[in-house]
């Protein structure tokens, strides 16, 4: 009798479990995290300077900073800062050659944390990762900067190899500039 008694016990038991569990599901979030990708733009630019590029790593990756137009209609164009960044077994954006005449297409993205003025990006400061002495590198045919009448901070894109399209020889006619 008490082995009965101690079976039907267990038995209740573990129907009182499997009701209680069945009653008590454990809620999920039913929430979802909705993380904003960042908006890549297509862009066409021309480089006018290369300001700043890293040596190049083995192991990790490298980035080159440029001022450069970008096209806004066919005759508009505005002053930016962009960021191209690479992996050791990928080509610089320098190496297609420093030339005024070539517009690249790419996609980008826009980073307001890393706007900079003209003369921010030309100064090497104390502790900053740029070499000491400014020095921008025109690229052929490309107008000179006037640091000085441009206060206004550049806006910055950041764009990467990956997401380089392709350089298009597009000569500067007289009127487009």
């Amino acid at each position: 009798m008490k082995l009965v008694r101690t079976w039907l016990s267990g038995a209740m038991s573990l129907m009182l479990l499997a009701v209680m569990s069945t009653l008590y599901r454990p809620v999920s979030a039913e929430g979802e995290l909705r993380w904003q990708s960042p908006k890549r733009e297509e862009m066409r630019v021309r480089l006018i300077a290369l300001a700043w590029s890293h040596p190049r790593s083995s192991f990790f990756s490298s980035e080159e900073v440029f001022i450069a137009e970008k096209q806004l209609s066919h005759n508009e164009s505005s002053l930016v800062k962009l960021v191209y960044g690479f992996l050791p077994y990928q080509p610089r954006l320098s190496e297609n050659g420093l030339d005024y005449s070539t517009v690249h297409e790419f996609r980008a993205v826009r980073d307001p944390t890393c706007d900079e003025t003209l003369s921010q990006m030309n100064s090497g400061e104390v502790g900053d990762w740029r070499q000491a002495q400014p020095s921008l590198k025109y690229s052929t045919d490309a107008p000179a900067l006037n640091l000085q009448r441009h206060r206004a901070p550049l806006p910055c894109y950041v764009t990467t190899a990956e997401d380089y399209t392709r350089p298009v020889h597009d000569p500067v006619t007289e009127g487009s500039n």
